[in-house]
């Protein structure tokens, strides 16, 4: 019964998060528990639950009596989130760069041919690059890193659903990775200097 009730809960959980990314659940938007039972037809408890780990995630916030409002990630708030990588991915780039190897790179151009190939789905490009710049911390051998990083995308991937969902149409996914063949050409030539400048440069067509 147990292992049921965790298996629904993570649905819901799953369900919700994957709403608030399609933009079925909007910025501000205040969710009802009971709506959700209905939805899912299942007990008030793993949607309690489900609620209760999205709040905690800074995802949803609850107002007693009333619902779950999801939380607006803002575009200084996105600025403020870019700046940390670029302190973490460019921090830990000085340390990997002098061991990547020619086969670590020629992971790195594979994934990027994957994100040049996935510009007809947002959801599809953000992962691959995402997987993109999660290899590149890999190198540094700090799982500390690669977690905190997996963990910022998960946030920065909220703001992703609310500046390009609706207008991923008229987006040009192409300039989302531009530099990427720049990053990885300055780490053959052991340039972290240029390295790190490419990064910045990347991580600034975000909100661009």
């Amino acid at each position: 019964m147990k292992k049921q009730q965790e298996s629904l809960k993570n649905m819901v959980y799953q369900a919700i998060l994957n709403g608030i990314f399609t933009d079925e659940y909007k910025p501000n938007q205040i969710i009802n528990e009971q709506e959700l039972v209905q939805k899912f037809g299942c007990s008030k408890t793993p949607i309690r639950e489900a609620l209760v780990t999205l709040c905690n995630e800074g995802i949803l916030r609850s107002f007693p009596r009333f619902g779950y409002q999801v939380i607006s990630v803002s575009r200084e708030e996105a600025q403020n989130i870019l700046d940390f990588r670029l302190v973490l991915e460019g921090g830990y780039l000085r340390q990997s760069i002098g061991n990547i190897t020619e086969e670590n790179l020629a992971e790195l151009a594979e994934i990027d041919e994957r994100c040049k190939q996935s510009t007809d789905s947002v959801w599809d490009h953000w992962e691959a690059n995402t997987a993109f710049h999660l290899k590149l911390i890999s190198f540094s051998g700090n799982a500390y890193a690669y977690q905190e990083l997996e963990r910022t995308m998960n946030v920065l991937k909220r703001a992703y659903a609310q500046f390009y969902w609706q207008t991923w149409s008229n987006v040009n996914p192409a300039l989302d990775i531009a530099h990427h063949n720049d990053i990885m050409q300055s780490i053959r030539e052991k340039d972290l200097e240029k390295t790190q400048n490419y990064l910045k440069e990347d991580l600034a067509d975000f909100c661009g």
